[in-house]
């Protein structure tokens, strides 16, 4: 038997037949483990308080009528141990939501004690396998986020408080990367072989934000044609990452405080009660504390969800990520468009470092795909890069975007990058037409189309 560290594995035994248990342990001592017994619930409550376990084999039932739950009690304890449950027949349904909360395996009672002691066996090898894979996610998501103090202080967060059930509130700008914290935090926790569902609040509008999270009963409204399962009972077992959560309605929002508070919640149109097994991590660009002041956030919710709270800085605030980053989106492209491009040159990555990226991790990311696709040799130029960071402009401010105008057609944007290219350039359009990689007859015709006047004298002077 392997253990999943450098001295011997250490196994609860809770089972009340003391034959059975000594039976196993017999087993399990030939493999050369640290084997302790106990065989009623005070034992366990004694034993599990004081130290953890690499792996509890637990007999579903032991706390009887006490009130007690045992799962519940040793996986509070130590989230990563490996809980076996052994059941009888009478007790099934239990065994199976111990397995929903995070039970490892489940086996009845009546199995061979060297039954146990493999599926034990498979536990540790899998803990085994797990660590290494969550040392090796740990480190790349460390090389990508950086190590500024502000990042650091996010990764001791995450490492801290992924193996809970806690409820986690992510805050930051859009784009900075909060979905992949939420999924770093799953994958990271003993739910990571449950399902991870993602939903964005803003994205919805109230009525069918509510039936994606709760489901609906087949005419429920119009259009309810049949039942559907909601995102929360999707997710059962799992966790449920709720991004920007500060558009959600106050309707909404007191049903995800009932499903924080027990779990239950029922489909539109029902009257059944449903519950679900969830953790949840919600995230917001939005200032929560000044949205409770201003009713619009329900404070008891906010305290609900607020119980670990994560920054995560702009882009701009931890430009040592900036190439990690760049590398892995570039990686990424190479695949998608059959390129082999190695990295950057110093022209381009200087530009890259001055520009402020106003969309974050989320922007870098489109610039990359861009630039991956213009790029002709081994590595990306200055003129691969997109204009707004050739040229130092902040798409948003530069490009012209007119009020209530949230995205800009491929002609707009040009006529607003020509308009600031002239602009920056005091009229020369000889000067703006090479800055803009155009000849000047190509910017003549194209001020043209757009209705762009020609200023006086300089408009086609000389090139410096």
């Amino acid at each position: 038997m392997r253990s999943n560290k450098d001295n011997k594995a250490d196994i609860l035994l809770a089972l009340s037949d003391v034959a059975y248990a000594a039976a196993l342990a017999g087993f399990l001592d030939s493999y050369g483990v640290n084997v302790e017994r106990c065989h009623d619930i005070a034992g366990v409550l004694r034993v599990a308080g004081r130290r953890t376990f690499d792996v509890v084999v637990l007999e579903v039932g032991l706390e009887a009528d006490a009130g007690v739950d045992l799962l519940s009690f040793v996986l509070q304890r130590n989230p990563t141990t490996s809980v076996v449950l052994l059941f009888d027949m009478a007790q099934m349904e239990r065994a199976l939501h111990g397995v929903r909360q995070g039970a490892f395996f489940y086996l009845p009672l009546s199995c061979a004690p060297s039954d146990v002691a493999m599926v034990v066996d498979k536990a540790l090898r899998s803990r085994a396998a797990q660590t290494t894979v969550e040392q090796y996610e740990q480190t790349v998501f460390e090389e990508l986020t950086g190590t500024t103090p502000a990042m650091q202080r996010v990764v001791e967060l995450i490492r801290k408080v992924a193996p809970t059930d806690s409820t986690v509130l992510l805050l930051g700008e859009s784009g900075t990367g909060k979905e992949v914290v939420a999924n770093t935090l799953h994958r990271l926790s003993r739910r990571q072989g449950r399902p991870f569902v993602a939903v964005n609040c803003a994205a919805l509008p109230e009525g069918l934000l509510e039936s994606e999270l709760f489901g609906h009963v087949k005419g429920a409204f119009t259009g309810a044609e049949r039942d559907k399962r909601g995102l929360f009972e999707e997710a059962d077992g799992g966790t449920i990452f709720l991004d920007e959560i500060g558009d959600m309605s106050p309707i909404t929002q007191a049903k995800v405080l009932r499903v924080l508070q027990s779990g239950d919640f029922r489909r539109v149109g029902s009257s059944t009660i449903q519950h679900a097994d969830v953790r949840v991590i919600a995230a917001t660009n939005r200032d929560l504390t000044e949205a409770v002041h201003q009713n619009q956030f329900r404070e008891d919710l906010y305290y609900r969800l607020n119980v670990i709270q994560i920054r995560i800085p702009p882009l701009r605030e931890r430009m040592d990520a900036l190439p990690p980053l760049l590398q892995h989106f570039i990686q990424r492209y190479n695949a998608k468009y059959g390129k082999n491009l190695r990295g950057v040159d110093d022209h381009a990555m200087g530009l890259l470092r001055h520009y402020e990226f106003p969309g974050n991790v989320r922007e870098l990311e489109s610039i990359a795909a861009h630039a991956v696709i213009m790029a002709d040799g081994s590595q990306i130029t200055a003129e691969d890069l997109p204009d707004p960071v050739r040229f130092g402009i902040r798409p948003r401010l530069a490009l012209g975007y007119r009020a209530g105008e949230d995205f800009m057609s491929l002609n707009r944007m040009e006529e607003s990058h020509i308009r600031a290219a002239l602009e920056r350039f005091s009229g020369n359009q000889s000067v703006a037409a090479k800055k803009l990689g155009i000849s000047r007859s190509t910017l003549w015709r194209k001020m043209n189309e757009y209705g762009i006047e020609r200023s006086g004298e300089g408009a086609a002077g000389n090139e410096e």
